[in-house]
């Protein structure tokens, strides 16, 4: 089973030459931050992920959380230690506000931070990923004294956060919840009810659990818009910030899961739980898509996450495995299966999908980062709708792509990949989650093709096909379909544009991906004559490229049949 070696180079270039960080750090609002030091940033992110977060990959699988007999959940040996050199390193706090202990960094260079510790580990990865979420809600719509009291605490990693949404009745129809949170007249509400699928809703890492709940207040209207959003403490917190006496709000059961067994899955039970209203009442999901939103690409993350540790893990297993002939093989030997062509072809794409996926991803985040921070205010709007509309395809087909890698990952070791012990099969295990959580890749496909393609009358569609044309030949073929495409969705609303959302979702995803690795294969060219000492790694770039824009993209505009046959052809 191999191990994990952060690939410093790749998210170094993807960063600069594709999500464009030196531009960044010409705004105002990251000018004093220190971004000239991030790769010594990555670096040092790199070196806490492999040596201390990926040894616990495999051994956190195997053993699990664990709930007790008392309501406690068990993290696996050596998590806890983890989590405390996680956060006394400042991983946590990379680009929350400076005022309230973060770093101030530009969400792109989480991201990418991000990366190496999902790939180092997914289960752990996934509990300071909810926590910062729940920063970015609270930042967001939280009032003074919240900010106050809560984000300091969330930002240093002592406390973690928490998303309470689902229940039994009420999975992606949220508007079905019934939690209820009852006024109690000194500003404070008692909520009851039963939530499911919590991730790292209780454990042993941190000093105290912040849960951001959805729930239904007295005479609220059905639906979402009778939804309002609830700050609930595992224990509550006195005026000077000190732990009381803990919360009516406990764990009462695990889901035994198919994957990403370290990460305790919880079914939470709110007894009559204090908490507090964040915003106004009914405005619940407005408020939360905030936190849901960052999650979505958080999540979209962790498809490329995946997919980086099964291409390692693939590829170092190809080189070693030994199995049948090749015309130059010498007598009474065995070549590595990385000689065989098919094996090749499958370490490439993998290769190449994991480098489109990363480019896509730091693209989306930077084109956040210019939302919140450019000063042109014309420039922001741009920027906000381009990160609105690359969203959904940043979560939907960067974990549609990571859980296909991580099954490539597994025909690579044949035999095997199937069996356990190799590690290989947990890397597909724990991807298969992340086409289904934070809103499964359906709903972001409706999301797509239903808010995000009209938005502004179409235009940062229109612009998006724009920049990615005349780079390459197949990429103008797959942008002019995507083009046709989303004509024929505009002119045929209703259940034919949604049966052919996904198709579509797929078709932009790929494209864009094309775009990337068109602009991947350009720029390395360019570096090799400029840095020649590094020209190995500038030709696996230009290879990469090379069989993404040919083998790979053309699959793109072979997809507008799927998209436009309309809802008929589901019979």
């Amino acid at each position: 089973m191999s191990t994990y070696s952060a690939p410093l180079d790749d998210i170094a270039f993807a960063l600069r030459h594709i999500a464009g960080l030196d531009d960044l750090a010409q705004l105002p609002a990251w000018a004093d931050v220190g971004l000239d030091h991030t790769e010594d940033l990555l670096a040092e992110a790199g070196r806490l992920a492999a040596e201390v977060m990926a040894p616990l990959n495999r051994t956190g699988d195997e053993a699990g959380s664990v709930l007790d007999a008392n309501g406690n959940v068990i993290t696996p040996e050596g998590f806890r230690q983890a989590y405390q050199q996680y956060i006394q390193s400042g991983w946590t706090a990379v680009s929350a506000h400076p005022k309230h202990g973060g770093a101030g960094f530009p969400l792109v260079v989480d991201v990418a931070i991000q990366e190496m510790f999902t790939s180092a580990n997914m289960a752990f990865s996934l509990c300071p990923m909810l926590s910062q979420s729940a920063i970015g809600a609270l930042s967001t719509h939280g009032s003074p004294e919240q900010k106050n009291r809560w984000l300091p605490p969330l930002t240093g990693g002592t406390w973690t956060g928490t998303m309470l949404l689902t229940e039994p009745q009420a999975g992606s129809d949220v508007g079905a919840l019934t939690t209820r949170a009852e006024p109690q007249g000194d500003g404070s509400y008692r909520l009851w009810g039963q939530k499911i699928f919590i991730t790292w809703g209780e454990h042993d890492m941190a000093d105290n659990i912040v849960h951001i709940v959805l729930a239904r207040t007295p005479d609220a209207p059905m639906g979402t818009r009778g939804i309002s959003l609830f700050i609930v403490p595992k224990h509550l917190v006195e005026a000077d910030g000190t732990l009381a006496q803990r919360n009516a709000i406990r764990c009462i059961g695990l889901e035994h899961k198919v994957g990403i067994h370290a990460s305790p899955t919880c079914v939470m039970e709110l007894d009559g739980a204090v908490g507090e209203l964040v915003g106004e009442e009914g405005e619940g999901m407005r408020l939360m898509f905030t936190m849901m939103n960052k999650a979505r690409l958080l999540v979209g993350l962790e498809g490329l996450a995946v997919a980086e540790r099964a291409y390692q893990q693939a590829a170092a297993f190809a080189a070693d495995r030994r199995q049948g002939r090749r015309a130059d093989t010498e007598p009474g030997h065995q070549a590595p299966i990385i000689q065989h062509p098919d094996v090749r072809r499958m370490l490439l794409d993998m290769r190449a999908r994991t480098e489109a996926m990363r480019g896509l991803l730091l693209l989306n985040a930077a084109a956040a980062d210019r939302a919140a921070s450019h000063p042109d205010p014309d420039h922001r709007l741009q920027a906000q709708q381009r990160a609105e509309l690359l969203t959904p395809v940043s979560k939907a087909w960067c974990t549609d792509q990571g859980v296909q890698v991580a099954s490539l990952g597994i025909q690579v070791h044949g035999g095997m990949g199937f069996i356990e012990e190799t590690g290989a099969a947990q890397h597909w295990r724990d991807s298969r989650i992340a086409p289904i959580y934070e809103g499964t890749n359906g709903i972001q496909a409706i999301d797509l093709v239903g808010r995000k393609l009209p938005m502004a009358d179409g235009a940062p569609l229109a612009s998006l096909l724009e920049d990615m044309t005349g780079l390459d030949k197949n990429l103008d073929q797959a942008v002019a379909v995507v083009a046709d495409a989303a004509r024929w969705l505009a002119e045929h609303p209703g259940d034919d544009a949604l049966a052919g959302a996904t198709p579509f979702l797929e078709m932009l995803g790929l494209t864009v991906g094309g775009w990337i690795m068109a602009q991947t294969g350009d720029a390395s060219r360019l570096l090799e004559s400029a840095e020649p000492e590094r020209a190995d790694f500038w030709r696996a770039k230009q290879t990469s490229s090379r069989f993404y824009l040919d083998q790979i993209l053309p699959t793109a505009p072979a997809l507008l049949s799927a998209v436009t046959s309309g809802a008929a052809a589901l019979g």
